[in-house]
């Protein structure tokens, strides 16, 4: 059923593949040699709970050992923030790791791309771990705090060397409000993998532990070379990317992606050419959507972790010290206004007839390169080409059905229903 629906919604709507990119407004790329404390915060301890949550076994300091600054990394546009977890013995715990954060100086939410470029180059064994991610930094009013997970979390980038080969993306939430009060059972996660190798969500989607540790030189390890790790948060949903390739989008409506039947819903098409994971909702309550306010950022590493959070528990033979290697990050707004609007209003297709038999006309108002795909309900492309103004297609080969046209300019890519009889 939910495939159905799934493949339903896909032929019901235009979309854009990629957001449209507007203005920067806020960066830092670590080439001070020291933490530009106006704009982040160093975080140190070892959580609320003792274990930050996942299981940790780590303590976080504020020492060069464990946050520092290095120019001359291969791979990095200038100099890059060093994160770095250590086995020592430091006041009461054998691990220390570093984590900063922009909470009460820099948030953020929908109409933003957030992204950072980042190394993990030593996280290569069970139990270490590096998460580029974002909590609220906007509570209820009336409350003087937003409990979580109530309050949502978003994962951009969750590297664990247990699962060297993907990143993963995903949304943290509550089912209820209960009164914001943390209840064991209340939480909602939606998160996809993507695959270095091939760019986009793996199969089996669930890559589960193994593999580690890669080795140095290992092309489709994520701790090999420089990525970019990013969202682009619509009012909408949210679109997770790793360099060009968006691999998950979470819709935070119920019916945004599936149809309206107050369940969440998670399913993996290839309409694009690529696996790409969608899911929905996280609007389950009316006293707070976590994900149309504003959240800070987070860069932190870590040792160890529960059965089923951040990697799994550390092994004897992983190698410290662990270090990731932060070239930049960056805040864009999204140019979902203005300009953004009108080349979406301007960027429109027609098809006719509809039904076809033979032969299907497209016709594009503005001349430009595109390219085009139809597709059929498996999601199995079967006609690519490039496209110009108008276009005549034969379709005299493909079998009586219902079909997807997918037109892109590379910066949109828009959709329509096609029957052919």
């Amino acid at each position: 059923m939910r495939l159905i629906s799934t493949i339903l919604f896909i032929f019901l709507i235009n979309f854009s593949i990629f957001g449209q990119v507007g203005e920067l407004i806020w960066e830092d790329n670590f080439n001070e040699g020291q933490l530009d404390l106006t704009k982040w915060t160093y975080e140190t301890g070892t959580g609320i709970n003792g274990d930050w949550g996942t299981g940790q076994l780590d303590r976080a300091t504020d020492r060069i050992e464990n946050v520092k600054f290095q120019d001359g990394i291969a791979g990095s546009e200038d100099g890059c923030l060093v994160i770095t977890t250590r086995k020592e013995f430091y006041i009461d715990r054998q691990y220390t790791s570093g984590r900063i954060n922009t909470a009460g100086k820099a948030s953020w939410g929908p109409g933003h791309r957030i992204i950072t470029r980042a190394l993990p180059r030593d996280v290569k064994y069970k139990g270490q771990g590096f998460a580029f991610w974002m909590m609220p930094d906007e509570i209820p009013d009336g409350w003087d705090y937003i409990m979580w997970p109530q309050g949502g979390e978003i994962d951009i980038m969750e590297y664990v060397g247990s699962i060297p080969y993907h990143n993963l993306g995903s949304v943290h939430y509550a089912w209820f409000w209960e009164n914001n009060q943390w209840q064991e059972w209340n939480h909602g996660h939606q998160g996809a993998y993507y695959s270095y190798q091939y760019e986009e969500v793996p199969n089996p989607s669930e890559p589960g532990y193994g593999g580690y540790p890669p080795s140095p030189d290992d092309p489709y390890a994520g701790s090999t070379e420089f990525h970019n790790y990013g969202i682009d948060w619509f009012f909408d949903r949210i679109e997770f990317f790793v360099d060009s390739t968006v691999y998950h989008i979470h819709y935070l409506n119920d019916g945004g992606a599936f149809q309206q039947d107050g369940q969440d819903g998670f399913s993996i098409s290839n309409s694009t050419g690529k696996r790409v994971a969608t899911s929905e909702y996280s609007n389950h309550f009316s006293e707070w959507y976590p994900y149309e306010h504003k959240m800070f950022a987070i860069l932190s590493a870590g040792v160890g972790g529960g059965p089923y959070t951040y990697g799994g528990a550390i092994v004897p033979e992983a190698e410290f010290p662990c270090s990731v290697f932060i070239d930049w990050v960056k805040v864009y707004e999204l140019d979902i206004n203005g300009q953004f609007d009108e080349d979406v209003e301007n960027f429109k297709f027609d098809i006719y007839p509809n039904p076809a038999t033979d032969i299907l006309n497209i016709q594009i108002d503005n001349p430009e390169n595109y390219t085009l795909k139809i597709i059929n309900i498996s999601g199995i492309t079967l006609i690519n080409s490039s496209l110009a103004k108008t276009q005549d297609v034969d379709v005299s080969n493909l079998k009586v059905g219902t079909y997807l046209v997918l037109v892109s300019n590379g910066r949109f890519t828009m959709s329509k229903k096609l029957n052919l009889q």
